[in-house]
């Protein structure tokens, strides 16, 4: 009898531990990924949006372009940072990068020119080499 109420008791008390929230932030001891009280990561807290697409920086303008917009991109050092990572993959100065970057996404001011979306640059996840089977390279000139 003592044996059953012991069980008993350890999982009432098992069941009460797990609906209970999350303090503040809390570290899990297995990858010490910090959770913050709304069950999301402080990444995922930071209001930054990851996203993927090619970059080009040419004559004091940055654009990222996905596979649906195109985005202006703040001149700031984090776009400098990538400019130099992606400077490895061009062979010319109009050539398109892929890149996975963190940045926090904003319309442009109306009085402003330029893209209507904007994106300024936080981080810089990953610069791959441009496939070299595409074909989507438009160029104007007199040869």
């Amino acid at each position: 009898m003592k044996k059953a109420f012991l069980i008993l008791i350890v999982f009432a008390v098992t069941l009460s531990c797990k609906g209970e929230k999350k303090s503040d932030a809390e570290a899990t001891t297995d990858n010490q990924t910090i959770v913050a009280e709304d069950g999301k990561t402080i990444k995922q807290s930071d209001g930054l949006v990851a996203i993927q697409g090619d970059f080009i920086y040419y004559e004091e303008a940055a654009v990222l372009k996905t596979s649906t917009k195109m985005y202006g991109v703040i001149l700031n050092e984090k776009m400098h940072e990538l400019q130099g990572q992606v400077k490895a993959f061009k062979k010319e100065d109009t050539d398109m990068v892929p890149v996975t970057i963190r940045g926090r996404m904003f319309k442009k001011n109306p009085n402003e020119e330029g893209w209507e979306d904007k994106i300024e640059i936080k981080e810089i996840l990953k610069v791959s080499p441009p496939n070299p089977e595409a074909n989507d390279v438009i160029k104007i000139g007199n040869k």
